[in-house]
């Protein structure tokens, strides 16, 4: 589905990411773990066109698409949320996903200001779409409530939501356990898998909460200082004495 070759991001004479060579099977779910600051996100980044690698290739589907614009990659089939939500406070849970839902719409300038049929009915479909979405993840109820008053276990729901009506293949989550409590988290877990599953994705998730990741991952790498300092499955990564290092320290 997705692999990178050799990806290095500089800034100035700061390393954030070294030499990244990551691969990433159709249907995987695979996590992406370190300590903070260890570079996850900045490998999110350069992914999802936020920012060009200094080296290497990012290769999706078998193209290269390193450098194109975070637009143009969610164009080609990935999306991602972010660590922090961003839903946009002054628009409904419904209309978070319907900004969304344009992507695929495939409608010109002149038929959406002029509201012509064709505008119209694709326009309905997109309601029915992000209807069917929220349906999917218990949210239907609260498509007319503003997204930002929701609990915030159901935000992140939101944001993945939102991200799944761009109708990707694949999907980046970006701690999205973040401030979840325990039983949210066994709940994303469950979450996690479902939407692979009902969505035919495969996902790569940053998560530092270790009972998530392990749970609903079957392959992690683990960064450290910008390097892979490990790869392997749950069980390997667990018992890895460079991985306990960057975690507890040499004592």
């Amino acid at each position: 589905m997705i692999r990178t070759e050799g990806v290095s991001m500089r800034f100035g004479g700061l390393t954030a990411v070294s030499d990244l060579n990551m691969s990433i099977q159709k249907n995987e779910i695979v996590g992406l773990i370190g300590p903070n600051g260890a570079g996850k996100t900045t490998a999110f980044n350069t992914i999802t066109g936020v920012y060009k690698p200094s080296d290497g290739r990012i290769i999706f589907k078998d193209k290269d698409i390193t450098g194109l614009k975070p637009h143009k990659i969610t164009e080609r089939g990935i999306a991602r949320t972010f660590q922090n939500i961003r839903l946009w406070s002054q628009m409904d849970v419904l209309e978070n996903v319907l900004v969304a839902c344009h992507l695929r719409m495939g409608v010109g300038v002149f038929a959406s200001t002029l509201h012509l049929p064709s505008y119209q009915a694709k326009e309905k479909r997109s309601h029915d779409f992000a209807m069917t979405l929220l349906e999917s993840v218990g949210l239907a109820d609260q498509a007319h409530e503003a997204a930002t008053s929701l609990p915030y276990g159901k935000q992140r729901r939101l944001e993945i939501v939102r991200a799944l009506a761009t109708q990707p293949s694949l999907l980046l989550l970006d701690e999205p356990a973040a401030g979840m409590n325990p039983q949210e988290s066994i709940e994303l877990m469950d979450f996690i898998g479902k939407i692979r599953d009902e969505y035919d994705l495969t996902i790569l998730l940053i998560e530092h909460h270790m009972q998530v990741v392990m749970g609903v991952c079957s392959r992690m790498y683990v960064l450290d200082y910008g390097e892979t300092i490990a790869h392997g499955t749950p069980d390997e990564i667990r018992h890895d004495p460079k991985v306990i290092e960057a975690y507890l320290g040499v004592d």
